[in-house]
Protein backbone atom coordinates (compact mmCIF):
# COMPACT_ATOMS: atom_id res chain seq x y z
CA UNK A 1 0.00 0.00 0.00
CA UNK A 2 1.43 3.42 -1.03
CA UNK A 3 1.17 6.24 1.68
CA UNK A 4 0.77 10.04 1.32
CA UNK A 5 3.35 11.33 -1.03
CA UNK A 6 4.86 8.50 -2.60
CA UNK A 7 2.84 8.61 -5.92
CA UNK A 8 5.35 8.01 -8.40
CA UNK A 9 5.26 10.20 -11.84
CA UNK A 10 5.64 7.51 -14.54
CA UNK A 11 5.84 10.13 -17.62
CA UNK A 12 8.09 13.23 -18.58
CA UNK A 13 5.78 16.05 -19.44
CA UNK A 14 7.93 16.95 -21.90
CA UNK A 15 7.21 13.71 -24.02
CA UNK A 16 3.48 13.05 -22.97
CA UNK A 17 0.54 14.34 -21.40
CA UNK A 18 -2.21 12.76 -21.22
CA UNK A 19 -5.35 14.61 -21.68
CA UNK A 20 -7.59 16.45 -18.98
CA UNK A 21 -10.89 17.32 -18.04
CA UNK A 22 -11.31 20.11 -14.87
CA UNK A 23 -14.39 21.33 -14.45
CA UNK A 24 -12.79 23.22 -10.77
CA UNK A 25 -9.91 25.83 -10.97
CA UNK A 26 -7.89 25.24 -7.62
CA UNK A 27 -9.47 28.53 -5.86
CA UNK A 28 -13.13 26.65 -7.05
CA UNK A 29 -11.79 23.50 -5.36
CA UNK A 30 -10.61 25.23 -1.91
CA UNK A 31 -13.61 27.12 -1.57
CA UNK A 32 -16.34 23.48 -2.11
CA UNK A 33 -13.69 21.86 0.51
CA UNK A 34 -14.05 24.43 2.87
CA UNK A 35 -17.53 25.19 2.62
CA UNK A 36 -18.38 21.25 3.23
CA UNK A 37 -15.82 21.43 6.56
CA UNK A 38 -18.06 24.48 7.58
CA UNK A 39 -21.60 22.11 7.00
CA UNK A 40 -19.94 19.24 8.65
CA UNK A 41 -19.16 21.33 11.81
CA UNK A 42 -22.61 23.61 12.10
CA UNK A 43 -24.91 21.94 10.26
CA UNK A 44 -23.52 17.99 10.95
CA UNK A 45 -24.69 14.80 9.89
CA UNK A 46 -27.19 11.78 11.55
CA UNK A 47 -25.21 8.89 12.38
CA UNK A 48 -27.37 6.08 12.89
CA UNK A 49 -24.76 3.87 13.68
CA UNK A 50 -23.76 3.89 17.81
CA UNK A 51 -20.15 2.64 17.44
CA UNK A 52 -19.89 5.27 15.10
CA UNK A 53 -21.12 7.97 16.76
CA UNK A 54 -18.53 7.02 19.87
CA UNK A 55 -15.57 7.36 17.72
CA UNK A 56 -16.57 10.61 15.97
CA UNK A 57 -17.41 11.69 19.59
CA UNK A 58 -14.25 10.55 21.26
CA UNK A 59 -12.39 12.62 18.29
CA UNK A 60 -13.78 15.38 19.84
CA UNK A 61 -17.03 15.86 17.56
CA UNK A 62 -20.64 17.10 18.85
CA UNK A 63 -23.14 14.18 19.61
CA UNK A 64 -26.77 15.34 19.74
CA UNK A 65 -28.78 12.20 19.45
CA UNK A 66 -27.77 10.96 15.76
CA UNK A 67 -26.59 14.23 14.84
CA UNK A 68 -23.13 14.92 14.73
CA UNK A 69 -21.26 18.01 14.51
CA UNK A 70 -17.95 17.36 13.18
CA UNK A 71 -14.82 19.74 13.87
CA UNK A 72 -12.57 20.65 10.61
CA UNK A 73 -9.56 18.83 12.54
CA UNK A 74 -11.42 15.32 12.41
CA UNK A 75 -12.13 15.83 8.98
CA UNK A 76 -8.32 17.19 7.86
CA UNK A 77 -6.80 14.44 10.10
CA UNK A 78 -8.29 11.73 8.62
CA UNK A 79 -7.82 13.11 5.09
CA UNK A 80 -3.97 13.29 6.37
CA UNK A 81 -4.33 9.38 7.45
CA UNK A 82 -5.95 7.31 4.20
CA UNK A 83 -3.84 6.28 2.08
CA UNK A 84 -4.12 7.84 -1.30
CA UNK A 85 -3.12 4.05 -3.16
CA UNK A 86 -4.55 0.54 -2.88
CA UNK A 87 -4.36 -2.40 -4.51
CA UNK A 88 -7.12 -5.09 -5.69
CA UNK A 89 -6.31 -8.35 -7.13
CA UNK A 90 -7.37 -10.80 -9.50
CA UNK A 91 -8.54 -13.48 -7.68
CA UNK A 92 -6.61 -16.82 -6.94
CA UNK A 93 -6.78 -19.52 -9.52
CA UNK A 94 -5.90 -22.85 -9.38
CA UNK A 95 -4.19 -25.43 -6.81
CA UNK A 96 -1.28 -23.84 -6.33
CA UNK A 97 -3.84 -20.15 -5.67
CA UNK A 98 -1.51 -18.42 -8.36
CA UNK A 99 -3.14 -15.00 -7.43
CA UNK A 100 -4.14 -13.31 -11.09
CA UNK A 101 -1.63 -10.18 -11.46
CA UNK A 102 -2.72 -9.17 -14.66
CA UNK A 103 -5.98 -8.07 -13.19
CA UNK A 104 -3.78 -6.34 -10.33
CA UNK A 105 -5.30 -2.37 -10.38
CA UNK A 106 -4.23 0.21 -8.29
CA UNK A 107 -6.89 2.01 -6.98
CA UNK A 108 -5.27 5.50 -6.49
CA UNK A 109 -6.47 9.52 -6.96
CA UNK A 110 -3.57 10.44 -9.55
CA UNK A 111 -1.21 12.97 -9.08
CA UNK A 112 -1.88 16.28 -11.45
CA UNK A 113 1.40 15.20 -13.59
CA UNK A 114 0.30 11.68 -13.68
CA UNK A 115 -1.24 9.76 -16.68
CA UNK A 116 -4.96 9.28 -15.73
CA UNK A 117 -4.99 6.47 -18.00
CA UNK A 118 -3.12 4.53 -15.59
CA UNK A 119 -5.69 5.22 -13.07
CA UNK A 120 -8.84 5.45 -14.35
CA UNK A 121 -10.83 1.90 -13.84
CA UNK A 122 -14.33 0.85 -15.41
CA UNK A 123 -16.37 -1.34 -14.39
CA UNK A 124 -20.65 -2.24 -13.85
CA UNK A 125 -23.13 -1.19 -10.69
CA UNK A 126 -25.01 -3.44 -8.60
CA UNK A 127 -28.62 -3.96 -8.06
CA UNK A 128 -30.96 -3.86 -11.13
CA UNK A 129 -34.42 -4.70 -10.18
CA UNK A 130 -34.72 -5.65 -14.16
CA UNK A 131 -32.49 -7.46 -16.73
CA UNK A 132 -32.91 -7.63 -19.94
CA UNK A 133 -32.82 -11.45 -21.04
CA UNK A 134 -29.57 -12.08 -23.24
CA UNK A 135 -31.36 -14.99 -25.08
CA UNK A 136 -35.04 -13.64 -25.14
CA UNK A 137 -34.34 -9.87 -24.78
CA UNK A 138 -37.41 -9.33 -22.51
CA UNK A 139 -37.32 -7.22 -19.38
CA UNK A 140 -37.67 -9.10 -16.46
CA UNK A 141 -36.96 -9.73 -12.75
CA UNK A 142 -32.85 -10.22 -11.90
CA UNK A 143 -32.90 -13.95 -10.64
CA UNK A 144 -30.10 -15.95 -10.03
CA UNK A 145 -27.39 -17.07 -12.43
CA UNK A 146 -27.76 -13.30 -13.62
CA UNK A 147 -24.53 -11.89 -11.64
CA UNK A 148 -22.91 -14.87 -12.82
CA UNK A 149 -23.30 -13.86 -16.76
CA UNK A 150 -22.70 -10.17 -15.81
CA UNK A 151 -19.00 -11.65 -14.38
CA UNK A 152 -18.36 -14.08 -17.07
CA UNK A 153 -18.91 -11.52 -19.65
CA UNK A 154 -16.85 -9.06 -18.02
CA UNK A 155 -14.04 -11.15 -17.59
CA UNK A 156 -14.10 -11.43 -21.26
CA UNK A 157 -14.13 -7.58 -22.04
CA UNK A 158 -11.01 -6.30 -22.33
CA UNK A 159 -11.64 -2.79 -20.83
CA UNK A 160 -13.68 -3.86 -18.17
CA UNK A 161 -11.39 -3.71 -15.18
CA UNK A 162 -13.81 -4.99 -12.21
CA UNK A 163 -17.25 -6.38 -11.53
CA UNK A 164 -20.23 -5.60 -9.95
CA UNK A 165 -23.15 -7.84 -10.18
CA UNK A 166 -25.43 -5.84 -12.47
CA UNK A 167 -28.90 -7.24 -10.83
CA UNK A 168 -30.79 -7.76 -7.34
CA UNK A 169 -31.51 -11.71 -7.64
CA UNK A 170 -35.29 -12.14 -6.98
CA UNK A 171 -35.65 -15.22 -6.67
CA UNK A 172 -33.71 -16.22 -3.17
CA UNK A 173 -34.82 -15.33 0.03
CA UNK A 174 -34.07 -11.40 0.25
CA UNK A 175 -31.69 -11.35 3.04
CA UNK A 176 -29.18 -13.56 0.81
CA UNK A 177 -29.25 -12.01 -2.27
CA UNK A 178 -25.63 -10.33 -1.83
CA UNK A 179 -24.16 -13.50 -0.72
CA UNK A 180 -25.41 -15.41 -3.69
CA UNK A 181 -24.25 -12.23 -5.78
CA UNK A 182 -20.94 -12.85 -4.44
CA UNK A 183 -20.74 -16.53 -5.35
CA UNK A 184 -22.07 -16.41 -8.56
CA UNK A 185 -19.54 -13.72 -9.23
CA UNK A 186 -16.08 -15.25 -8.01
CA UNK A 187 -16.58 -18.66 -9.67
CA UNK A 188 -16.80 -16.53 -12.97
CA UNK A 189 -14.52 -14.37 -13.07
CA UNK A 190 -10.80 -13.75 -11.86
CA UNK A 191 -11.04 -9.93 -12.10
CA UNK A 192 -11.61 -7.62 -8.91
CA UNK A 193 -15.20 -7.89 -7.26
CA UNK A 194 -16.82 -4.92 -5.67
CA UNK A 195 -19.80 -7.03 -3.47
CA UNK A 196 -21.78 -5.48 -1.36
CA UNK A 197 -24.21 -6.22 1.70
CA UNK A 198 -27.79 -6.02 3.72
CA UNK A 199 -25.78 -6.67 6.96
CA UNK A 200 -23.46 -7.89 9.11
CA UNK A 201 -24.12 -11.54 8.54
CA UNK A 202 -24.07 -11.07 4.59
CA UNK A 203 -20.01 -9.42 4.79
CA UNK A 204 -19.53 -12.82 7.37
CA UNK A 205 -20.26 -14.94 4.79
CA UNK A 206 -18.63 -13.25 1.98
CA UNK A 207 -15.52 -13.02 3.57
CA UNK A 208 -15.95 -16.61 4.10
CA UNK A 209 -16.19 -17.02 0.58
CA UNK A 210 -13.36 -15.41 -0.12
CA UNK A 211 -11.57 -16.88 2.31
CA UNK A 212 -12.42 -20.17 1.18
CA UNK A 213 -10.83 -18.63 -2.25
CA UNK A 214 -7.49 -16.89 -1.33
CA UNK A 215 -6.68 -20.32 1.25
CA UNK A 216 -6.47 -18.05 4.35
CA UNK A 217 -7.76 -14.90 6.24
CA UNK A 218 -3.77 -13.42 5.82
CA UNK A 219 -3.61 -14.34 1.99
CA UNK A 220 -6.81 -12.63 1.74
CA UNK A 221 -5.97 -9.43 3.96
CA UNK A 222 -2.65 -9.07 1.70
CA UNK A 223 -3.91 -9.42 -1.24
CA UNK A 224 -7.56 -8.55 -1.29
CA UNK A 225 -9.65 -9.14 -4.42
CA UNK A 226 -12.60 -7.70 -3.59
CA UNK A 227 -13.63 -4.65 -1.55
CA UNK A 228 -17.00 -3.99 0.14
CA UNK A 229 -19.21 -1.70 -1.01
CA UNK A 230 -21.02 1.00 1.18
CA UNK A 231 -23.80 3.95 0.55
CA UNK A 232 -24.68 6.86 2.52
CA UNK A 233 -27.95 8.53 2.24
CA UNK A 234 -28.52 12.15 0.81
CA UNK A 235 -29.16 14.43 2.11
CA UNK A 236 -26.35 13.80 5.16
CA UNK A 237 -26.93 10.57 6.69
CA UNK A 238 -25.33 7.63 7.49
CA UNK A 239 -27.51 4.52 8.16
CA UNK A 240 -26.32 1.83 10.65
CA UNK A 241 -26.31 -1.45 8.61
CA UNK A 242 -23.70 0.35 6.05
CA UNK A 243 -21.08 1.85 8.96
CA UNK A 244 -21.47 -1.45 10.55
CA UNK A 245 -20.67 -3.65 7.50
CA UNK A 246 -17.97 -1.47 6.66
CA UNK A 247 -16.38 -0.90 10.10
CA UNK A 248 -15.74 -4.75 10.49
CA UNK A 249 -14.41 -5.16 6.82
CA UNK A 250 -12.32 -2.25 7.91
CA UNK A 251 -11.08 -3.61 11.44
CA UNK A 252 -9.89 -7.00 9.05
CA UNK A 253 -7.95 -4.57 6.45
CA UNK A 254 -9.98 -5.31 3.90
CA UNK A 255 -10.97 -2.42 1.67
CA UNK A 256 -14.06 -0.71 1.64
CA UNK A 257 -16.02 2.02 -1.14
CA UNK A 258 -18.21 3.95 0.50
CA UNK A 259 -20.14 6.24 -2.08
CA UNK A 260 -23.89 8.00 -1.73
CA UNK A 261 -25.95 10.26 -4.30
CA UNK A 262 -28.13 13.63 -3.90
CA UNK A 263 -30.37 14.41 -6.56
CA UNK A 264 -30.27 18.44 -7.05
CA UNK A 265 -33.44 20.33 -6.14
CA UNK A 266 -34.69 16.98 -4.19
CA UNK A 267 -32.07 15.15 -1.80
CA UNK A 268 -29.38 17.65 -2.99
CA UNK A 269 -29.37 21.58 -3.35
CA UNK A 270 -30.71 22.14 -6.92
CA UNK A 271 -27.48 24.58 -7.69
CA UNK A 272 -24.08 22.27 -8.61
CA UNK A 273 -22.17 23.64 -5.96
CA UNK A 274 -24.47 22.90 -3.21
CA UNK A 275 -24.54 19.27 -4.90
CA UNK A 276 -21.22 19.39 -4.43
CA UNK A 277 -21.14 20.19 -0.74
CA UNK A 278 -23.82 17.86 0.23
CA UNK A 279 -22.32 14.81 -1.74
CA UNK A 280 -18.50 15.86 -0.28
CA UNK A 281 -19.93 15.86 3.52
CA UNK A 282 -20.84 12.46 3.43
CA UNK A 283 -17.90 11.36 1.49
CA UNK A 284 -15.70 13.19 4.11
CA UNK A 285 -17.76 12.46 7.38
CA UNK A 286 -17.66 8.65 6.05
CA UNK A 287 -13.76 8.56 5.87
CA UNK A 288 -13.33 9.98 8.84
CA UNK A 289 -15.30 7.13 10.58
CA UNK A 290 -13.66 4.63 8.65
CA UNK A 291 -10.23 6.25 9.82
CA UNK A 292 -10.95 6.74 13.30
CA UNK A 293 -11.86 2.95 13.69
CA UNK A 294 -8.54 1.95 11.98
CA UNK A 295 -6.13 4.84 10.71
CA UNK A 296 -4.62 4.09 7.34
CA UNK A 297 -7.64 2.22 6.00
CA UNK A 298 -7.81 1.05 2.46
CA UNK A 299 -11.03 3.34 1.43
CA UNK A 300 -12.40 4.85 -1.76
CA UNK A 301 -14.84 7.70 -1.73
CA UNK A 302 -17.58 8.14 -3.99
CA UNK A 303 -20.83 9.25 -5.07
CA UNK A 304 -23.57 9.46 -7.88
CA UNK A 305 -25.03 12.70 -8.07
CA UNK A 306 -27.35 13.93 -10.32
CA UNK A 307 -29.82 16.54 -11.03
CA UNK A 308 -33.79 15.92 -11.05
CA UNK A 309 -35.41 15.88 -14.03
CA UNK A 310 -37.74 18.51 -13.57
CA UNK A 311 -40.32 16.72 -15.97
CA UNK A 312 -40.62 13.77 -14.16
CA UNK A 313 -38.83 14.51 -10.50
CA UNK A 314 -36.62 11.11 -11.66
CA UNK A 315 -32.99 10.95 -11.00
CA UNK A 316 -31.82 11.69 -14.65
CA UNK A 317 -29.41 9.50 -14.82
CA UNK A 318 -28.34 9.83 -18.45
CA UNK A 319 -28.26 14.15 -18.27
CA UNK A 320 -24.97 15.94 -18.47
CA UNK A 321 -24.64 17.20 -15.04
CA UNK A 322 -24.02 13.76 -13.38
CA UNK A 323 -21.14 13.87 -15.68
CA UNK A 324 -20.46 17.64 -14.51
CA UNK A 325 -20.67 16.92 -11.21
CA UNK A 326 -18.67 13.76 -10.92
CA UNK A 327 -15.92 15.60 -12.03
CA UNK A 328 -16.28 18.39 -9.97
CA UNK A 329 -15.75 15.92 -7.06
CA UNK A 330 -12.81 14.18 -9.05
CA UNK A 331 -10.94 17.58 -9.07
CA UNK A 332 -11.52 17.78 -5.58
CA UNK A 333 -10.60 14.30 -4.64
CA UNK A 334 -7.42 14.69 -6.64
CA UNK A 335 -6.60 17.80 -4.78
CA UNK A 336 -7.32 15.50 -1.26
CA UNK A 337 -5.22 12.96 -2.86
CA UNK A 338 -8.16 10.82 -2.20
CA UNK A 339 -9.65 7.82 -4.63
CA UNK A 340 -12.61 8.23 -5.94
CA UNK A 341 -15.63 6.10 -6.71
CA UNK A 342 -17.89 8.17 -10.05
CA UNK A 343 -20.44 7.10 -12.72
CA UNK A 344 -20.46 6.35 -16.56
CA UNK A 345 -21.31 3.93 -19.16
CA UNK A 346 -25.14 4.11 -17.65
CA UNK A 347 -28.36 5.54 -19.72
CA UNK A 348 -32.10 6.62 -19.29
CA UNK A 349 -32.84 4.47 -22.39
CA UNK A 350 -35.16 1.56 -22.08
CA UNK A 351 -33.10 -0.54 -24.50
CA UNK A 352 -29.51 -0.45 -26.44
CA UNK A 353 -30.46 2.14 -28.82
CA UNK A 354 -29.29 5.37 -30.05
CA UNK A 355 -29.53 7.42 -26.84
CA UNK A 356 -28.08 4.77 -24.93
CA UNK A 357 -25.03 4.93 -27.26
CA UNK A 358 -24.94 8.71 -27.10
CA UNK A 359 -25.54 9.05 -23.26
CA UNK A 360 -22.81 6.51 -22.19
CA UNK A 361 -20.44 7.72 -24.47
CA UNK A 362 -20.40 11.44 -22.91
CA UNK A 363 -20.21 9.83 -19.87
CA UNK A 364 -17.49 7.62 -20.44
CA UNK A 365 -14.95 10.26 -22.16
CA UNK A 366 -15.96 12.81 -19.07
CA UNK A 367 -14.86 10.28 -16.83
CA UNK A 368 -11.89 9.86 -18.29
CA UNK A 369 -10.56 12.51 -19.05
CA UNK A 370 -11.60 13.80 -15.33
CA UNK A 371 -9.32 10.91 -13.77
CA UNK A 372 -11.93 9.47 -11.75
CA UNK A 373 -10.23 6.37 -9.77
CA UNK A 374 -13.46 3.78 -10.21
CA UNK A 375 -16.00 4.18 -13.03
CA UNK A 376 -19.12 2.32 -12.01
CA UNK A 377 -22.87 1.47 -13.49
CA UNK A 378 -21.38 0.18 -16.55
CA UNK A 379 -24.62 -1.42 -18.42
CA UNK A 380 -27.42 0.37 -16.56
CA UNK A 381 -30.71 1.42 -18.42
CA UNK A 382 -33.56 3.33 -17.62
CA UNK A 383 -32.57 4.85 -14.10
CA UNK A 384 -30.36 2.02 -12.81
CA UNK A 385 -33.16 -0.15 -13.16
CA UNK A 386 -32.44 -2.37 -15.56
CA UNK A 387 -29.02 -4.19 -16.37
CA UNK A 388 -27.61 -5.38 -19.78
CA UNK A 389 -25.22 -7.38 -21.07
CA UNK A 390 -25.25 -5.89 -24.37
CA UNK A 391 -24.49 -2.79 -22.37
CA UNK A 392 -21.63 -4.21 -21.09
CA UNK A 393 -20.72 -4.93 -24.76
CA UNK A 394 -21.29 -1.55 -26.19
CA UNK A 395 -19.13 0.41 -23.17
CA UNK A 396 -16.29 -1.72 -23.61
CA UNK A 397 -15.74 -0.53 -27.48
CA UNK A 398 -16.44 3.25 -26.14
CA UNK A 399 -14.19 2.78 -23.37
CA UNK A 400 -11.29 1.33 -25.50
CA UNK A 401 -11.93 4.00 -27.33
CA UNK A 402 -11.90 6.59 -24.76
CA UNK A 403 -8.36 4.77 -23.44
CA UNK A 404 -6.71 5.66 -26.84
CA UNK A 405 -7.29 9.49 -26.32
CA UNK A 406 -6.18 9.56 -22.59
CA UNK A 407 -2.90 8.05 -24.11
CA UNK A 408 -2.38 11.56 -25.79
CA UNK A 409 0.16 12.05 -28.33
CA UNK A 410 3.77 11.13 -27.62
CA UNK A 411 5.97 13.92 -28.69
CA UNK A 412 9.73 11.90 -27.83
CA UNK A 413 12.72 12.43 -30.08
CA UNK A 414 11.69 9.12 -31.53
CA UNK A 415 7.80 9.83 -31.90
CA UNK A 416 9.09 13.14 -34.03
CA UNK A 417 10.67 10.63 -36.69
CA UNK A 418 12.22 13.19 -38.24
CA UNK A 419 14.97 10.93 -39.93
CA UNK A 420 12.45 9.03 -41.51
CA UNK A 421 10.95 12.00 -42.85
CA UNK A 422 14.05 13.41 -44.01
CA UNK A 423 14.56 9.77 -45.57
CA UNK A 424 10.93 9.90 -47.39
CA UNK A 425 11.12 14.15 -48.46
CA UNK A 426 8.58 15.47 -50.15
CA UNK A 427 5.93 13.75 -52.42
CA UNK A 428 6.87 10.23 -50.86
CA UNK A 429 4.85 8.04 -48.45
CA UNK A 430 5.40 6.12 -45.00
CA UNK A 431 3.56 3.19 -46.17
CA UNK A 432 6.37 1.14 -46.77
CA UNK A 433 8.20 1.72 -44.49
CA UNK A 434 9.29 -0.74 -41.33
CA UNK A 435 8.59 1.83 -39.00
CA UNK A 436 4.88 2.27 -39.73
CA UNK A 437 4.20 -1.18 -39.89
CA UNK A 438 5.89 -1.67 -36.00
CA UNK A 439 3.80 0.62 -34.71
CA UNK A 440 0.70 1.04 -36.54
CA UNK A 441 -1.47 -0.89 -34.19
CA UNK A 442 -0.03 0.94 -31.17
CA UNK A 443 -0.58 4.00 -32.56
CA UNK A 444 -4.18 3.65 -35.06
CA UNK A 445 -7.08 2.27 -32.41
CA UNK A 446 -8.47 -0.42 -34.20
CA UNK A 447 -12.49 -1.24 -33.13
CA UNK A 448 -13.74 -4.22 -32.79
CA UNK A 449 -17.48 -3.57 -33.10
CA UNK A 450 -17.65 -0.35 -35.23
CA UNK A 451 -17.76 -0.66 -39.07
CA UNK A 452 -14.89 1.24 -41.10
CA UNK A 453 -15.50 -1.01 -44.41
CA UNK A 454 -17.11 0.54 -47.57
CA UNK A 455 -20.38 0.49 -48.34
CA UNK A 456 -20.19 -2.51 -50.82
CA UNK A 457 -17.95 -4.38 -48.66
CA UNK A 458 -20.54 -4.09 -45.81
CA UNK A 459 -23.24 -4.70 -47.83
CA UNK A 460 -21.86 -7.67 -48.91
CA UNK A 461 -20.89 -8.63 -45.49
CA UNK A 462 -24.64 -9.00 -44.61
CA UNK A 463 -25.21 -5.39 -43.42
CA UNK A 464 -25.36 -5.66 -39.93
CA UNK A 465 -26.53 -2.67 -38.00
CA UNK A 466 -23.93 -1.98 -34.95
CA UNK A 467 -27.20 -3.58 -32.53
CA UNK A 468 -26.21 -6.45 -34.65
CA UNK A 469 -22.86 -7.17 -33.85
CA UNK A 470 -22.99 -6.12 -30.18
CA UNK A 471 -25.60 -9.42 -30.01
CA UNK A 472 -22.95 -11.44 -31.68
CA UNK A 473 -20.14 -10.48 -30.15
CA UNK A 474 -22.64 -10.95 -26.81
CA UNK A 475 -23.65 -14.38 -27.90
CA UNK A 476 -20.11 -15.43 -28.74
CA UNK A 477 -19.05 -14.77 -25.37
CA UNK A 478 -21.90 -16.52 -23.28
CA UNK A 479 -20.86 -19.66 -25.23
CA UNK A 480 -17.64 -19.66 -25.65
CA UNK A 481 -15.83 -17.85 -23.06
CA UNK A 482 -14.04 -19.85 -19.98
CA UNK A 483 -12.76 -18.49 -16.74
CA UNK A 484 -9.74 -19.38 -14.88
CA UNK A 485 -10.51 -22.10 -12.13
CA UNK A 486 -11.46 -21.99 -8.49
CA UNK A 487 -8.97 -23.94 -6.70
CA UNK A 488 -9.48 -27.11 -5.70
CA UNK A 489 -12.02 -27.71 -2.82
CA UNK A 490 -13.47 -24.14 -3.11
CA UNK A 491 -16.23 -24.49 -4.92
CA UNK A 492 -17.40 -27.19 -1.79
CA UNK A 493 -16.66 -24.44 0.55
CA UNK A 494 -18.33 -21.59 -0.90
CA UNK A 495 -21.87 -24.36 -0.68
CA UNK A 496 -21.39 -24.86 2.67
CA UNK A 497 -21.64 -21.27 3.10
CA UNK A 498 -24.48 -20.56 1.14
CA UNK A 499 -26.00 -23.82 2.79
CA UNK A 500 -25.15 -22.39 6.26
CA UNK A 501 -26.69 -19.08 5.22
CA UNK A 502 -29.76 -20.27 4.46
CA UNK A 503 -30.13 -22.92 7.61
CA UNK A 504 -30.23 -19.81 9.49
CA UNK A 505 -33.21 -18.43 7.75
CA UNK A 506 -34.67 -22.09 8.20
CA UNK A 507 -35.45 -22.47 4.57
CA UNK A 508 -34.27 -25.45 2.32
CA UNK A 509 -30.37 -27.06 2.51
CA UNK A 510 -30.00 -27.79 -0.89
CA UNK A 511 -29.31 -24.16 -2.08
CA UNK A 512 -27.40 -24.83 -5.27
CA UNK A 513 -30.23 -26.80 -7.35
CA UNK A 514 -32.79 -24.04 -7.35
CA UNK A 515 -31.90 -22.02 -10.43
CA UNK A 516 -28.42 -21.00 -10.64
CA UNK A 517 -27.12 -21.21 -14.09
CA UNK A 518 -23.38 -20.48 -12.72
CA UNK A 519 -23.17 -22.61 -9.52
Amino acid sequence: MLKRGHIVNTSSPWNHQTPQFRVLSDAQIEKVYHATLECLERTGVNVLNAEARDLLSGAGSRVDGVRVRIPPAVIQDAVASAPESFSLWGRPVGNERRQDTRHKIEVCSPALDQRVVDCVRFGPGPTCTYFLDPDTGERRKSRRGDPGLAALVCDALDNLDYVMGLALIDDCPPELSPVHEFAEMVVSTVKPIIPWAFSLDNVIDIHRIAVAVAGDEASLRDRPFFALFGTFQAPLQHTAEDLANLLWAVERGLPVVYLGGGSAGCTAPITGAGTLVVALAGMLSGLAIFQLKQSGAPVCVGSVPQAMDLRTARPSYGGPEMSLYCAGLSDICRHLRLPFMGTAGASEAKSVDLQAAVECAVQVLLSGLSGATLVHDVGFLDCADIGSLEMLVLNDEIISMTRRILRGIDVSDDALMLDLIDQVGPAGHFLAHRETAARCRQEVWVPRLMDRTAWETWAADGGEASADRIRHRLRFILETHEPSPLPDGALDQIEGVLQAAEARLGGPEDLLSGGSSVL
